[in-house]
Protein backbone atom coordinates (compact mmCIF):
# COMPACT_ATOMS: atom_id res chain seq x y z
CA UNK A 1 0.00 0.00 0.00
CA UNK A 2 2.80 2.68 0.74
CA UNK A 3 4.44 1.83 -2.16
CA UNK A 4 1.44 2.53 -4.66
CA UNK A 5 0.77 5.67 -2.23
CA UNK A 6 3.82 6.74 -3.15
CA UNK A 7 3.50 6.30 -7.14
CA UNK A 8 0.38 8.09 -7.05
CA UNK A 9 1.91 10.88 -5.45
CA UNK A 10 4.83 10.93 -7.77
CA UNK A 11 2.10 10.87 -10.51
CA UNK A 12 0.04 13.90 -9.25
CA UNK A 13 3.63 15.75 -8.62
CA UNK A 14 4.31 15.35 -12.56
CA UNK A 15 1.03 16.54 -13.46
CA UNK A 16 1.22 19.43 -11.53
CA UNK A 17 4.84 20.03 -12.86
CA UNK A 18 3.11 19.98 -16.48
CA UNK A 19 0.13 21.30 -15.92
CA UNK A 20 1.94 24.42 -14.87
CA UNK A 21 4.75 24.99 -17.05
CA UNK A 22 5.78 28.53 -17.94
CA UNK A 23 4.82 27.71 -21.87
CA UNK A 24 0.88 26.53 -20.64
CA UNK A 25 0.71 29.58 -18.31
CA UNK A 26 1.78 31.99 -20.91
CA UNK A 27 0.62 30.92 -24.30
CA UNK A 28 -2.63 28.39 -22.80
CA UNK A 29 -5.74 30.63 -24.29
CA UNK A 30 -8.12 27.71 -25.53
CA UNK A 31 -11.00 29.80 -27.16
CA UNK A 32 -11.87 30.15 -30.71
CA UNK A 33 -8.86 32.33 -32.15
CA UNK A 34 -6.79 31.55 -29.72
CA UNK A 35 -4.00 28.87 -28.45
CA UNK A 36 -4.33 25.37 -26.98
CA UNK A 37 -0.60 23.94 -25.47
CA UNK A 38 -1.62 20.11 -25.24
CA UNK A 39 1.08 18.33 -23.11
CA UNK A 40 2.60 15.44 -25.42
CA UNK A 41 4.65 13.57 -22.58
CA UNK A 42 8.41 12.61 -22.69
CA UNK A 43 9.96 11.25 -25.37
CA UNK A 44 13.70 10.94 -26.59
CA UNK A 45 12.99 12.55 -30.09
CA UNK A 46 10.46 15.28 -31.03
CA UNK A 47 7.04 13.85 -31.49
CA UNK A 48 4.70 14.71 -34.22
CA UNK A 49 1.39 16.30 -33.88
CA UNK A 50 -1.31 17.14 -35.92
CA UNK A 51 -5.02 18.99 -35.43
CA UNK A 52 -7.69 19.02 -38.45
CA UNK A 53 -5.05 17.57 -40.36
CA UNK A 54 -2.34 20.22 -40.19
CA UNK A 55 0.96 19.86 -38.35
CA UNK A 56 1.24 20.99 -35.33
CA UNK A 57 4.34 23.25 -33.66
CA UNK A 58 5.92 21.18 -31.12
CA UNK A 59 8.44 22.31 -28.48
CA UNK A 60 10.29 20.68 -25.76
CA UNK A 61 10.30 22.42 -22.06
CA UNK A 62 12.60 20.65 -19.79
CA UNK A 63 11.91 16.89 -20.67
CA UNK A 64 8.08 17.15 -21.53
CA UNK A 65 6.91 17.66 -25.32
CA UNK A 66 3.93 20.10 -26.08
CA UNK A 67 2.21 21.04 -28.45
CA UNK A 68 1.44 24.35 -29.33
CA UNK A 69 -2.42 24.63 -31.20
CA UNK A 70 -4.07 27.78 -32.96
CA UNK A 71 -7.52 27.52 -32.59
CA UNK A 72 -10.05 28.79 -35.83
CA UNK A 73 -12.18 31.41 -34.97
CA UNK A 74 -14.70 29.20 -36.86
CA UNK A 75 -14.40 26.02 -34.14
CA UNK A 76 -17.37 26.02 -31.34
CA UNK A 77 -16.36 25.95 -27.67
CA UNK A 78 -16.69 22.28 -26.73
CA UNK A 79 -14.27 19.46 -27.36
CA UNK A 80 -11.33 19.06 -29.77
CA UNK A 81 -8.10 17.09 -30.38
CA UNK A 82 -4.93 16.76 -31.78
CA UNK A 83 -3.39 13.27 -32.60
CA UNK A 84 0.46 12.39 -32.16
CA UNK A 85 1.99 9.20 -32.23
CA UNK A 86 -1.11 7.23 -32.70
CA UNK A 87 -2.96 8.67 -29.58
CA UNK A 88 -5.99 11.08 -29.88
CA UNK A 89 -4.99 14.02 -26.98
CA UNK A 90 -8.13 16.10 -25.89
CA UNK A 91 -8.56 19.76 -25.50
CA UNK A 92 -11.61 22.39 -24.51
CA UNK A 93 -12.18 25.51 -26.33
CA UNK A 94 -13.72 27.77 -23.89
CA UNK A 95 -16.44 30.81 -25.31
CA UNK A 96 -15.12 34.29 -26.49
CA UNK A 97 -17.00 36.72 -27.93
CA UNK A 98 -15.67 39.15 -30.08
CA UNK A 99 -17.16 43.11 -30.77
CA UNK A 100 -17.78 44.78 -33.83
CA UNK A 101 -16.14 47.57 -35.75
CA UNK A 102 -17.86 49.43 -38.26
CA UNK A 103 -15.67 51.03 -41.34
CA UNK A 104 -16.32 53.68 -43.64
CA UNK A 105 -14.48 53.33 -46.96
CA UNK A 106 -14.47 56.16 -49.71
CA UNK A 107 -13.03 53.28 -52.25
CA UNK A 108 -16.16 51.51 -52.92
CA UNK A 109 -14.12 48.92 -54.94
CA UNK A 110 -12.20 48.35 -51.45
CA UNK A 111 -15.80 46.43 -50.58
CA UNK A 112 -16.96 45.16 -53.78
CA UNK A 113 -14.54 44.63 -56.32
CA UNK A 114 -14.85 44.71 -59.96
CA UNK A 115 -14.31 41.33 -61.42
CA UNK A 116 -10.88 42.25 -62.53
CA UNK A 117 -9.74 42.79 -59.49
CA UNK A 118 -12.03 39.80 -58.15
CA UNK A 119 -9.34 37.39 -60.66
CA UNK A 120 -6.36 40.07 -59.08
CA UNK A 121 -8.02 38.88 -55.30
CA UNK A 122 -7.88 35.12 -55.93
CA UNK A 123 -4.14 34.81 -57.46
CA UNK A 124 -3.59 36.74 -54.91
CA UNK A 125 -4.95 34.82 -51.75
CA UNK A 126 -3.87 31.56 -53.38
CA UNK A 127 -0.11 33.05 -53.01
CA UNK A 128 -0.67 34.16 -49.30
CA UNK A 129 -2.25 30.81 -48.33
CA UNK A 130 0.65 28.76 -49.68
CA UNK A 131 3.15 30.99 -47.65
CA UNK A 132 1.09 30.23 -44.70
CA UNK A 133 1.18 26.23 -45.14
CA UNK A 134 4.42 26.66 -45.26
CA UNK A 135 6.32 24.22 -42.40
CA UNK A 136 9.93 24.11 -41.37
CA UNK A 137 11.92 21.66 -38.96
CA UNK A 138 13.39 24.71 -37.50
CA UNK A 139 12.33 24.95 -33.73
CA UNK A 140 11.14 29.01 -33.09
CA UNK A 141 13.75 31.32 -31.18
CA UNK A 142 11.32 32.48 -28.94
CA UNK A 143 7.89 32.00 -28.36
CA UNK A 144 7.07 34.86 -26.28
CA UNK A 145 7.51 38.20 -28.72
CA UNK A 146 8.11 41.16 -29.08
CA UNK A 147 5.82 43.67 -30.38
CA UNK A 148 6.64 45.04 -34.05
CA UNK A 149 6.32 48.53 -33.04
CA UNK A 150 5.82 50.43 -29.89
CA UNK A 151 2.12 51.88 -29.79
CA UNK A 152 -1.11 51.68 -29.05
CA UNK A 153 -3.52 49.22 -30.20
CA UNK A 154 -6.23 50.29 -32.39
CA UNK A 155 -7.99 47.15 -33.57
CA UNK A 156 -7.99 43.89 -31.79
CA UNK A 157 -8.45 40.47 -33.07
CA UNK A 158 -11.29 38.96 -34.32
CA UNK A 159 -13.37 41.81 -34.36
CA UNK A 160 -16.45 41.19 -36.69
CA UNK A 161 -15.83 44.07 -39.40
CA UNK A 162 -18.40 45.78 -41.12
CA UNK A 163 -17.38 47.85 -44.49
CA UNK A 164 -19.89 50.63 -45.74
CA UNK A 165 -22.52 48.64 -43.44
CA UNK A 166 -21.59 44.49 -44.97
CA UNK A 167 -20.25 42.13 -42.60
CA UNK A 168 -16.83 40.65 -44.14
CA UNK A 169 -14.43 38.30 -42.60
CA UNK A 170 -12.99 39.28 -39.02
CA UNK A 171 -10.13 41.21 -38.14
CA UNK A 172 -7.31 38.58 -38.44
CA UNK A 173 -4.80 40.42 -36.47
CA UNK A 174 -3.57 43.28 -34.47
CA UNK A 175 -3.78 46.88 -35.19
CA UNK A 176 -1.03 49.28 -33.86
CA UNK A 177 -1.77 53.16 -34.17
CA UNK A 178 1.70 54.86 -35.39
CA UNK A 179 2.80 56.90 -37.47
CA UNK A 180 3.97 56.57 -41.43
CA UNK A 181 7.12 55.52 -41.71
CA UNK A 182 7.97 53.50 -37.90
CA UNK A 183 10.02 50.88 -38.76
CA UNK A 184 8.69 47.53 -38.14
CA UNK A 185 10.82 44.67 -36.45
CA UNK A 186 10.47 41.41 -36.54
CA UNK A 187 9.25 39.77 -32.73
CA UNK A 188 11.45 36.57 -33.88
CA UNK A 189 14.57 35.23 -35.74
CA UNK A 190 13.25 33.78 -38.89
CA UNK A 191 13.45 33.50 -43.02
CA UNK A 192 11.43 35.54 -45.03
CA UNK A 193 9.50 33.44 -47.36
CA UNK A 194 7.00 35.99 -49.08
CA UNK A 195 6.61 39.87 -49.87
CA UNK A 196 4.60 41.66 -52.56
CA UNK A 197 2.31 44.32 -52.93
CA UNK A 198 -1.44 42.65 -52.99
CA UNK A 199 -4.90 44.63 -53.56
CA UNK A 200 -6.50 44.21 -49.52
CA UNK A 201 -2.92 43.92 -47.59
CA UNK A 202 -1.46 46.74 -49.40
CA UNK A 203 2.98 46.31 -49.22
CA UNK A 204 3.26 42.72 -47.30
CA UNK A 205 6.23 40.31 -45.99
CA UNK A 206 5.30 37.13 -44.61
CA UNK A 207 8.46 36.00 -41.95
CA UNK A 208 8.43 31.89 -41.27
CA UNK A 209 9.78 31.42 -37.50
CA UNK A 210 9.34 27.64 -38.00
CA UNK A 211 7.45 24.94 -37.63
CA UNK A 212 4.64 26.94 -38.88
CA UNK A 213 4.62 29.87 -36.65
CA UNK A 214 4.21 32.81 -38.96
CA UNK A 215 4.39 36.44 -38.97
CA UNK A 216 2.76 38.49 -41.60
CA UNK A 217 2.94 42.55 -41.75
CA UNK A 218 0.94 44.41 -44.24
CA UNK A 219 -0.29 48.01 -45.42
CA UNK A 220 3.55 48.93 -45.39
CA UNK A 221 4.96 51.99 -46.80
CA UNK A 222 8.34 49.90 -47.88
CA UNK A 223 9.63 46.75 -47.55
CA UNK A 224 13.11 46.01 -46.47
CA UNK A 225 13.86 42.47 -46.63
CA UNK A 226 14.08 39.89 -49.90
CA UNK A 227 12.59 36.66 -49.90
CA UNK A 228 15.03 33.74 -48.38
CA UNK A 229 16.72 36.37 -46.02
CA UNK A 230 17.35 35.20 -42.56
CA UNK A 231 16.11 37.76 -39.69
CA UNK A 232 17.44 38.36 -36.45
CA UNK A 233 14.98 38.68 -33.95
CA UNK A 234 14.48 42.70 -33.91
CA UNK A 235 15.64 43.44 -37.58
CA UNK A 236 13.90 46.03 -39.28
CA UNK A 237 11.24 44.87 -42.50
CA UNK A 238 10.28 47.41 -43.78
CA UNK A 239 8.05 51.09 -42.51
CA UNK A 240 4.34 51.52 -41.74
CA UNK A 241 2.49 53.03 -44.23
CA UNK A 242 -1.65 52.70 -45.49
CA UNK A 243 -1.05 50.67 -48.76
CA UNK A 244 -4.07 48.33 -49.97
CA UNK A 245 -6.78 48.22 -47.78
CA UNK A 246 -6.85 51.40 -45.19
CA UNK A 247 -8.16 53.89 -43.98
CA UNK A 248 -4.61 55.52 -42.71
CA UNK A 249 -1.47 54.55 -41.65
CA UNK A 250 -0.96 51.71 -39.18
CA UNK A 251 0.78 48.52 -38.41
CA UNK A 252 -1.44 45.06 -39.31
CA UNK A 253 0.49 42.61 -37.55
CA UNK A 254 -1.12 39.04 -38.10
CA UNK A 255 0.35 35.38 -36.26
CA UNK A 256 -0.57 31.67 -37.81
CA UNK A 257 0.03 28.56 -36.15
CA UNK A 258 -1.22 25.29 -38.31
CA UNK A 259 -2.08 27.72 -40.76
CA UNK A 260 -4.70 29.51 -38.42
CA UNK A 261 -4.41 32.99 -37.51
CA UNK A 262 -4.44 33.20 -34.19
CA UNK A 263 -4.32 36.43 -31.78
CA UNK A 264 -1.20 38.12 -31.39
CA UNK A 265 -2.21 39.50 -28.24
CA UNK A 266 -1.21 36.01 -26.99
CA UNK A 267 2.55 36.15 -27.25
CA UNK A 268 2.65 39.90 -26.45
CA UNK A 269 1.17 39.44 -22.62
CA UNK A 270 -1.89 41.31 -23.97
CA UNK A 271 -4.71 38.89 -24.45
CA UNK A 272 -7.96 39.18 -22.77
CA UNK A 273 -10.82 36.70 -22.15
Amino acid sequence: MPRIFGLLILLCLTFNAHADSYITRTLSKPVPGGVAVVDLGPSATAPKATYQGKRVLVVKEQDNWLAIVGIPLTVKPGNEQISSGGRNLPFIVGLKKYPEQHITLKNKSQVNPNPAQLKRIEGELTVQLKAYSSFSPNIPSNLVLDKPVNGPLSSKFGVRRFFNGEERNPHSGLDFAVPAGTPIKTPAAGKVILTGNYFFNGNTVFVDHGQGFISMFCHMSKIDVTVGQQLARGTVVGKVGSTGRATGPHMHWNISLNEVRVDPAIFIGAFQP
